[in-house]
């Protein structure tokens, strides 16, 4: 059996690892959104893919593979929708820039027309493999893969965790654990904690509210799917959701996840919420929340594009702009935050209105990278989905504690005994 990394090894951003044995198998092909897309080296001559949630780091070149290839795609219903959602946006904005395409939305179709559906704890045979998803906690549909391989092999379970939380959020249990022999790991917080949950809300809400009082408007970006989820239950939660304003994909994903309410908790009351909250139904209508003793949640998240370019020169003095996600180097979202501009429109641009940043990350901080583990208690560990620093840092740490563990670097190969 052999490991080899096409995208997502020391780095955070398109995922792309590939199991090759008697049927090889590829696990996510993302994209990584620098100041250009990057995309995985080259695509691996694969059977299947395994999509292991949608974020377009993880799902975003998923229809390139079909320039090449006919295979099908195993995932949850939710990440098919969600996914999809996400790449027909990206073909738009390809076409509204006139951008060249890396594919087009024939190979969209063709990802959705042969993609497999599983639900959690329902394994799948797939050649010698079974194929089977737990929850990782993440985003609604979101899954830990275990491939179990034939009898007598030594590796029998892989396990690949994808990004996985397994602290409970508002919307999502916490991720399970599964026992493996060859564990695949995200590394993206390996030596960072994240502050605690309830006081950051607690924080976030308090700002919000001060914001509305003063006659402000409470600016927050947010990924379309997951954390624009997470935040408008949490508005709801402390009676905000009536001064919340919802623009841009954050309403047909909020859509799809309630049409997949067993994969969320607290279904009911992201209803209620979602009913609560205003919609805004194109540019015309931004002009309201704007006059103050407003929030806007909207995209993007990173501040790349979407309504929120547009909001974001039109704050009054009271208004103030939380960042609730990461925020990737090249970004504007990072640009803000280290230098206070932005570009828009290839100018930089100073903006004078506050910024401030809360981590409500769905991603496993230091702690339960290492729980995980522990727990699954595999006999290699590889470590992925982090920059360099905290891939190696999180691999030599594990090898003090008597583990296998590597930190590949892309285009290397891991061989295992069988």
């Amino acid at each position: 059996m052999q490991l080899k990394f096409f995208g997502g090894a020391q780095e955070v951003g398109r995922s792309a690892i590939f199991l090759k044995d008697d049927r090889s198998l590829l696990f996510d092909y993302g994209i990584k959104i620098d100041k250009t897309i990057e995309y995985p080296s080259s695509i691996p001559n694969a059977d299947a893919l395994i999509l292991s949630h949608s974020h377009l780091d993880h799902s975003g070149f998923t229809p390139g593979l079909y320039n090449e290839l006919h295979i099908p795609t195993f995932g949850t219903q939710p990440t098919l929708r969600l996914s999809n959602l996400l790449l027909d946006d990206s073909v738009k904005i390809a076409k509204k820039q006139h951008l060249r395409p890396r594919f087009h939305r024939k190979h969209l179709n063709e990802f959705v027309n042969r993609y497999i559906s599983l639900d959690y704890h329902n394994a799948a045979h797939f050649g010698n493999f079974d194929i089977e998803f737990f929850d990782a906690g993440h985003i609604s549909g979101s899954s830990i893969t275990l491939v179990e391989r034939a009898l007598g092999k030594e590796f029998k379970k892989v396990v690949y965790t994808g990004d996985f939380k397994l602290e409970p959020q508002l919307l999502h249990k916490g991720a399970e654990i599964v026992k493996s022999d060859l564990l695949i790991i995200e590394s993206t917080y390996a030596r960072k904690e994240h502050p605690d949950r309830k006081a950051m809300e607690e924080k976030f809400i308090s700002k919000v509210r001060e914001v509305i009082d003063n006659k402000g408007t409470a600016l927050v970006p947010a990924f379309a799917v997951g954390r624009s989820q997470e935040l408008l239950l949490m508005l709801h939660k402390h009676g905000l959701a009536q001064h919340t304003y919802i623009d841009g994909m954050v309403k047909d994903a909020t859509s799809i996840v309630l049409n997949h309410s067993g994969f969320i908790r607290n279904a009911e009351l992201l209803t209620k919420a979602s009913r609560e909250a205003t919609w805004i139904g194109d540019r015309s209508e931004r002009g309201t929340p704007l006059n103050g003793g407003a929030v806007v949640l909207t995209t993007s998240g990173m501040l790349n594009g979407g309504p929120v370019v547009d909001y974001l020169g039109k704050l009054n003095k009271a208004s103030h702009i939380f960042l609730t996600g990461f925020q990737q180097e090249g970004t504007n979202g990072r640009l803000l935050l280290d230098t206070g501009t932005v570009v828009l429109e290839g100018h930089k641009r100073k903006i004078e209105t506050p910024v401030s940043f809360y981590d409500f990350s769905a991603h496993a901080g230091r702690k339960d990278l290492f729980e995980y583990v522990k727990g699954s208690g595999p006999k290699a560990v590889v470590c992925v989905h982090g920059d360099k620093d905290n891939a190696r840092a999180m691999a030599e740490e594990l090898r003090e504690q008597g583990y296998d563990a590597y930190a590949p670097k892309i285009g290397d190969a891991i061989k295992l005994p069988d």
